[in-house]
């Protein structure tokens, strides 16, 4: 056998491992009758035939919006809302690499995974919002909007930090096929890409509650001000780092197998120092919202059922778990901490609902309700990014330690 022979041999090895090896990554792995696992099968069954229907018969027929409403639950919650709890993976990449806090290092891939996953998925769900799907390219290349609009700025800052995370997350991927060259590569575009992601975080966080700037004449005077886009950013941080802790908490006892002793033992200390954080956070955005209530002179909307449900956003779910945060932080106390991200993320869900459903059109004859077909496409939209985030944590080099040779190599 001559030389030339020999290596196409092994080439033809090498390729029948390769689709060996994702063959069986592709087999499921773990206990299949989990209670996730019976709750969110069939509701992502029932939400597949509803988003056929809802293509096959367009968006009115499955949902409750009109010319009047033309946003409902499907970008309030999957987009405007998942977005800010997405906001994690910038405040954390910005830690690690762009302040070299090297302690919050073992929950970069998590977070960052996290959110692509949820930049992915509610970029999707905007496909179906949109009356004609296949128009979902003109807000791109500015085609009957223009480049100074803000959808158009929105658009791009999406596709633009999509691929950035990627390109953040792709060393993992790397890992896990085994490819060292790769990896190499990657990781050394990896610190541009954080740079390039963090720009445009920050830009899109703002430049979503910017698209409501146009609607002051439908958005409660509550919830609408010339500041929306400064308070959709500053939110995002508490809302992305409490969403951090909260699903840090919950991967440490799913995938527990998968951390390692070291990071386990981290897990408290990162959780404490996160907590600090949201409530700086969550107090400058308090504060905020005081300067705009008392700049707007909005104290006679209170005592009105809108201003009595404002000010249970205001002090239940902003106040309140601020002050959880920093007294649960000067105690130590990390379960008061995991309390105290629950209910701030029930706060932002609140928030963004009340500015994109709740307080939009308040004064209409017909108030928009979801319908219940809108709820479950929401949930089947959830639960498959759950399932995906779980296949890729059983699978990728994410909370556990990467492969030998990636030491090796440097």
């Amino acid at each position: 056998m001559n030389k030339a022979e020999s290596i196409v041999l092994n080439d033809n090895s090498s390729i029948k491992n390769r689709w060996k090896f994702l063959r069986n990554e592709f087999r499921p792995k773990g206990k299949m009758f989990t209670w996730f696992n019976v709750i969110s099968v069939p509701v992502i069954l029932v939400g597949l035939v509803i988003i056929v229907i809802r293509f096959w018969k367009g968006i009115g027929s499955v949902t409750n919006l009109t010319q009047e409403v033309p946003w409902g639950l499907w970008i309030g919650f999957d987009v405007v809302t998942g977005v800010a709890f997405a906001g994690g993976a910038y405040v954390i990449t910005f830690m690690v690499y762009i302040l070299n806090l090297k302690k919050y290092h073992s929950i970069v891939r998590v977070t960052v995974l996290n959110g692509f996953l949820a930049y992915v998925f509610y970029a999707g769900a905007l496909l179906l919002d949109l009356g004609r799907p296949w128009n979902v390219i003109n807000p791109i290349i500015g085609n009957g909007f223009g480049t100074s609009s803000v959808l158009f700025l929105v658009a791009w800052h999406f596709l633009l930090y999509m691929i950035a995370q990627l390109i953040e997350f792709s060393p993992a991927i790397a890992e896990w096929l085994g490819a060292s060259r790769a990896r190499k590569i990657l990781s050394g575009m990896t610190l541009g890409a954080v740079i390039f992601g963090i720009t445009l975080s920050t830009l899109h966080q703002s430049g979503l509650g910017a698209l409501y700037l146009m609607a002051k004449e439908k958005i409660h005077p509550l919830w609408y001000s010339e500041f929306i886009p400064i308070l959709f950013f500053v939110s995002s941080i508490f809302a992305g780092l409490s969403m951090v802790i909260f699903e840090g908490s919950i991967s440490r006892k799913v995938f527990s197998d998968q951390i390692s002793a070291k990071n386990h033992k981290a897990h408290s200390v990162i959780v404490h120092n996160l907590s600090k954080i949201c409530a700086m956070a969550m107090f400058a955005y308090f504060f905020l919202q005081i300067l705009v209530f008392v700049h707007g002179k909005r104290w006679n909307y209170l005592g009105t059922p809108m201003g009595n449900w404002y000010l249970v956003e205001m002090l239940g779910f902003v106040f309140l778990p601020m002050v959880i945060y920093f007294v649960s932080y000067r105690n130590k106390n990390i379960t008061w901490i995991k309390v105290a991200s629950v209910i701030t993320m029930l706060g932002i869900i609140i928030n963004r609902l009340n500015v994109t459903v709740i307080g939009f059109r308040w004064d209409a004859a017909t108030h928009y309700i979801p319908s219940w077909m809108e709820i479950v496409v929401t949930l089947t939209v959830l639960f498959t990014e759950i399932w995906i985030f779980r296949w890729v944590i059983n699978r990728m080099p994410v909370l556990r330690e990467s492969p030998a040779w990636v030491g090796e190599n440097h």
